[in-house]
């Protein structure tokens, strides 16, 4: 009898151990847009970072099928409620889509953390932090380059995303914007390739096609900017139109170093998850953090694509 109490005793301090240890690991949920890219991988690198550093939480990662997979994304976000996550890391692919599944969310008292891409005005009461490039900003940027080897006359193309997502509203309207009010170049498009390589290069290559005298180019994310730089390498025309391009893989670097691409503004997608994360402790903690991070931008060209500082965002 004595051994069956003692075994029992146990087996019931083995069972409240693993439940402490269970309760110890709580999960930071790491939605984004689509885990189907290599800039969304670095997102998943440095929140894995993050986690592995900050004793007693875990990160998961998940992404939508698609950029444009709203109602996955969405079903992404209730799951995590619905298993009480502690807090909840969001790429939102649509500024409002989102908003009722992050509602829920706060509801819950799940501090949501935003990151890359904004949720619309009556959204801003659901997150605590967001946390991206300043896309306006790096669209000027990618725009001054542009016109710094094109020259303020002539007529360019821009290869976009997704319509309508927060980061692609900021990104290519401040393209627009600066090439507007500093040039008199003749912009075709924006084209949208919903994120999609092969759907980017079959619109660049129209966009050649029609538009022989076409003098540059900019492709406004990672699979655009690479279907962009594959189309102008088939149709001869690399290093011939000026191309720039967002992101920052390592079919983008190749790019940079044959020509084929002027420039390439990078993102620290990696910062974008560690410090996703870190916010989100930090919130779960009783912590003030800001409502905006702006996580930088660096324009890579050949002359610095082996420095240390490329480097360090390149991924």
């Amino acid at each position: 009898m004595n051994k069956l109490l003692s075994t029992l005793f146990a087996a019931t301090l083995a069972l409240a151990g693993s439940t402490a240890a269970m309760a110890a690991d709580k999960e930071i949920a790491v939605i984004v847009k689509t885990a189907n890219s290599d800039f969304w991988q670095n997102v998943k690198k440095g929140s894995n970072a993050a986690a592995s550093e900050l004793k007693g939480y875990t990160a998961s990662f998940q992404g939508a099928a698609s950029d444009t997979d709203l109602a996955g994304q969405v079903a992404l976000v209730e799951n995590a409620v619905n298993r009480k996550v502690a807090a909840i890391v969001l790429a939102p692919s649509d500024p409002d889509a989102l908003i009722p599944a992050m509602k829920k969310a706060w509801e819950a008292k799940i501090p949501v953390i935003l990151i890359d891409s904004a949720a619309g005005e009556s959204g801003k009461s659901y997150y605590q932090s967001f946390l991206a490039t300043d896309n306006q900003k790096a669209g000027e940027l990618c725009a001054q380059a542009l016109i710094d080897k094109v020259g303020t006359t002539g007529k360019i193309a821009i290869m976009s995303y997704t319509a309508g997502s927060g980061s692609e509203i900021g990104r290519v309207g401040g393209f627009k914007k600066y090439i507007e009010s500093h040039s008199k170049l003749q912009i075709v498009g924006p084209f949208y390739s919903n994120s999609q390589m092969g759907t980017a290069l079959n619109q660049t290559t129209d966009a050649l096609a029609a538009n022989p005298d076409l003098k540059g180019v900019f492709g406004a994310n990672e699979p655009t900017a690479i279907g962009m730089g594959r189309a102008l390498v088939q149709a001869g025309k690399a290093g011939k139109v000026v191309a720039i391009g967002f992101d920052g893989n390592a079919d983008l670097q190749g790019f940079i170093k044959d020509g084929t691409l002027e420039a390439i503004a990078v993102q620290s997608a990696y910062q974008m998850g560690f410090l996703g994360v870190q916010t989100a402790v930090e919130l779960i903690q009783g912590k003030t953090v800001p409502k905006f991070r702006d996580t930088g931008v660096l324009m890579v060209t050949k002359k610095n694509i082996d420095t240390a500082e490329a480097k360090n965002v390149l991924y």
